[in-house]
């Protein structure tokens, strides 16, 4: 389905303000669908003189007219009069009788989008009569409050300008529950959902005719944080989101403040009872901080076991013994890097380049001891990795590393160990070259401790493949390629 901005684009000129407003619209129309009991679509007028649909929205109150999506189709001829009159005149149009739609009647309003004095679109609002009946005072001031935001749309005052992006706004829905209030913050009408969500919050008796904000406020605990902008939401002012807790109710509160020629004449608010909600959510948090505790907890441990092979090693007088020892604690202190960088993360995913950096400290410890000046450099990105892969994937470049600078220079004052990375999406290919001397033909690769346990690694734990290739110039290039399990989405590296 084509966008917004492409169908502006394609059928406009439309200016990027303009645009911009009727986006703000689209984000913000469900509310007025779900109040109405109606579709609504958005028709832009097209330089050819007719209309074309860029949204549309379906209401989850009620039967839905366009079973079909109609964006990027032009309006029906039945309908462009009435959306012509809509734009031109800047108000809203009303069919005195409604139109048939295979075998059910639709009313149809055409309401003009206006911003700055001009109408730049015009908005259908669509009800299906299919399954009239007598309305309940529920469904009466759902239609009230949708018929004065629907003015507000012709009037160029909704969707309100300074309503903000992200968490505080959307949720909760119309079905959730719903308040009117007047402009002094007393209610109007409470629906059933909404009278519930205030009785679980303490509040007794019915609300109409009390101020809101008052009867909220001798509810919360004097321990509790408030939000500094619950009074102007359960007053009607802001159009915002807030939570209010106590006795361990969780409400989410949205106000939709309604004017008139700029003037505050009340509001309309959505609440929810998001208790079980907000409790999974410290449930969540109190896992994530357990996780990342153990992982901490892990990482001293294994610290301290290479400070006691590190204790152990000196009080062993056999070089062989001696050099077993450090490879051991090179190999725990390696598996305690993962553990670190997955102690400072939510995720069970590491961001592997920021290891492979600390990893390769190790192992410029291991070409200082030997007095040889060994330089390693990495080209290209790992990403994020998963717990699981990391840990391998660190003692296997630990190993091929270490293996690179111990026995590729023997005899040799300098060098250079070059680790290419090449990743797209979950496939991997790493490629640890050096121009040392080479894998002497007698020996083949495979035949020391170290090699084997990256052999065991690559193939049983990653399920990859690895193979050694001596390079042209001199030097060996181990190459490894494996498909990385999935974890947190990593950005292509070309």
């Amino acid at each position: 389905m084509p966008s917004l901005s492409s169908l502006a684009d394609r059928f406009g000129p439309l200016p990027a303000p303009d645009q911009e407003w009727l986006h703000l619209l689209v984000g913000d129309w469900q509310v007025i669908s779900d109040l109405a009991f109606a579709d609504l679509v958005l028709w832009m007028p097209t330089a050819q003189g007719d209309f074309v649909a860029v949204a549309q929205c379906r209401p989850s109150t009620g039967a839905t007219v366009h079973y079909d999506d109609v964006v990027g189709s032009h309006v029906p001829e039945g309908q462009l009069a009435q959306l012509r009159a809509a734009l031109v005149e800047k108000r809203a149009q009303r069919s005195r009788e409604p139109r048939w739609y295979g075998s059910y009647a639709v009313r149809e309003e055409a309401v003009p989008v206006v911003r700055k004095g001009r109408a730049i679109a015009v908005m259908a609002r669509q009800t299906n009569l299919g399954g009239a009946r007598t309305p309940s005072r529920l469904e009466l001031n759902y239609v009230e409050a949708a018929d004065e935001l629907v003015a507000m749309v012709a009037r160029g005052e909704f969707p309100l300008q300074d309503a903000p992006t992200g968490s505080s706004r959307g949720a909760p829905r119309v079905g959730d529950g719903l308040v009117r209030l007047n402009a002094e913050g007393e209610v109007l009408y409470a629906s059933p959902n909404a009278l519930s969500c205030f009785h679980r919050l303490g509040a007794l008796g019915d609300l109409v005719g009390h101020s809101l904000v008052e009867i909220t406020t001798e509810l919360l605990d004097e321990r509790t944080s408030v939000d500094e902008a619950l009074p102007l939401v359960l007053l009607g002012k802001a159009p915002w989101r807030v939570d209010v807790e106590s006795r361990g109710v969780a409400l989410s509160v949205r106000a939709v403040p309604l004017t008139e020629e700029g003037q505050r004449t009340g509001a309309a608010l959505l609440c929810r009872d998001v208790s079980e909600l907000r409790r999974r959510e410290r449930e969540l948090i109190t896992k994530d901080a357990t996780i990342r505790e153990i992982h901490h907890r892990v990482k001293n441990n294994l610290q301290t076991v290479a400070a006691l092979l590190r204790l152990q090693s000196r009080r062993v007088s056999s070089v062989e013994a001696r050099d077993a020892l450090a490879e051991a604690m090179r190999r725990v202190a390696t598996i305690a890097l993962v553990h670190e960088a997955l102690s400072q993360t939510l995720d069970e995913t590491v961001e592997f380049d920021d290891v492979v950096r600390r990893t390769l400290r190790l192992t410029a410890d291991v070409a200082a001891q030997d007095g040889a000046q060994v330089r390693t450099v990495v080209d290209g990105s790992f990403g994020f990795i998963t717990a699981e892969d990391a840990t391998a994937m660190a003692l296997v470049l630990t190993e091929l590393v270490t293996n690179a600078v111990e026995h590729g220079f023997e005899g040799r004052a300098a060098g250079t160990v070059r680790i290419v990375v090449r990743r797209e999406d979950d496939l991997l290919r790493v490629e640890v070259r050096d121009d040392g001397n080479g894998v002497p033909a007698e020996k083949g690769p495979g035949s020391g401790l170290g090699t084997q346990i990256v052999q065991t690694l690559v193939r049983n734990e990653l399920g990859g493949s690895i193979n050694w290739l001596p390079n042209p110039a001199g030097g060996t290039t181990v190459v490894i390629e494996l498909r990385v399990r999935h974890g947190r989405p990593a950005a292509t590296v070309a």
